[in-house]
């Protein structure tokens, strides 16, 4: 197991670096102020009629980095830096979003998945931890593996979940990235902000699916490893 730790702390150590690195970014850039003049809130609008759709709101969120794109009651939500701000990283945010909302209007197949799966990936994600940690104990004392089994099910559903995540979070800032470009919202030095944003931004995504990966290995050897004396 020991090379299990050192990879938990290598990802996690890693995960801090593109964490910390993110906000770095997000700071830096809401200096390069937008030639357009234009505000998260009006980038947002703009794409989504530019892409024909009517009706998807954009409103204001409270938090830092808490944007997001909701299918549901079909809102743009943004933080209050993005949707008030002026400047490249704010317009980098506010189209990601938007590109969640032109895959909706699409059909775009990775997300109609992953919209598929949030229903048991709640279920699992309450019920994963407490199923494997049960389940060990109940494992190594009475040598049961049945509850371990079905954490370590649940804890994969997850696990994939993550990686489900990962061509939408991608997708969606490419889209993003194309209209900004091919319709002139940014300039050049604007235009490289916003996509050195969005790399930032999808690593955080990356890092987290192959640390749970990393943490559905570890839980699956337990149970494949056999009961402890």
């Amino acid at each position: 197991m020991n090379f299990y730790y050192i990879l938990i702390i290598v990802i996690s150590a890693v995960s801090y670096y593109v964490s910390w690195k993110l906000k770095s970014k997000f700071k830096k850039y809401s200096n390069v102020n937008l030639s357009n003049g234009m505000s998260g809130k009006e980038i947002a609008e703009k794409m989504l009629a530019d892409n024909n759709i009517h009706d998807v709101r954009v409103i204001s969120t409270q938090g830092q980095l808490t944007d997001h794109y909701n299918p549901a009651n079909k809102t743009v939500n943004l933080s209050e830096v993005v949707y008030y701000e002026r400047n490249a990283a704010a317009a980098a945010v506010a189209a990601h979003e938007c590109g969640h909302a032109v895959q909706h209007k699409v059909g775009y197949s990775w997300l109609q998945f992953r919209s598929k799966m949030v229903p048991m990936v709640n279920i699992s994600s309450q019920l994963s931890m407490w199923l494997i940690m049960g389940g060990i104990f109940i494992y190594y004392n009475m040598g049961n593996p049945w509850i371990l089994t079905f954490g370590v099910l649940a804890f994969a559903v997850v696990t994939l979940f993550t990686f489900v995540t990962l061509p939408v979070e991608y997708d969606a800032s490419n889209r993003a990235l194309a209209w900004m470009q091919q319709n002139g919202i940014v300039q050049p030095q604007e235009y490289s902000a916003a996509r050195d944003s969005l790399k930032w931004a999808a690593r955080t995504y990356l890092v987290a699916a192959l640390g749970s990966l990393a943490q559905l290995i570890y839980f699956a050897s337990i149970l494949l490893g056999g009961k402890r004396d």
